[in-house]
């Protein structure tokens, strides 16, 4: 009989045989051709390897992760949109889906001078 691991194999047909309990004492039959082998297989299994086995895009931009305060984030985008009140060329907005699935985003746009208006898409 061989072992893998806790997978044990019939030694006359190389059946793999059911029931692997890691116990030596214990006598596991083979339903292809009947011989009875001995359970040699670990109860436990440990397997080890190093962060280097398995590589990853993600792992290996790790390095590359900046670090932003609540500052370095910007909260809205900034569209070219002239203002109505105060004719500033520049914008912040953010959109929303305020209705159903099937029908458009709401977009919200507010000025630096205070001024807020939203349009139905």
């Amino acid at each position: 009989m061989a072992a893998i691991g806790s997978l044990v194999f019939c030694t006359d047909c190389g059946n793999l045989l059911d029931g692997s309990s890691g116990d030596e004492k214990a006598i596991l039959r083979c339903d292809v051709c009947g011989t009875e082998n001995r359970d040699i297989s670990s109860s436990a299994i440990t397997t080890r390897s190093k962060p280097t086995s398995f590589p990853s895009a993600l792992r290996s931009k790790l390095s590359a992760v900046q670090t932003l305060t609540e500052d370095d984030v910007q909260k809205d985008a900034v569209i070219r949109q002239t203002c109505p009140n105060c004719g500033s060329k520049e914008m912040r907005y953010y959109t929303q889906q305020l209705r159903s699935a099937d029908e458009g985003t709401t977009v919200f746009y507010s000025c630096d001078c205070g001024h807020r208006f939203s349009i139905n898409n």
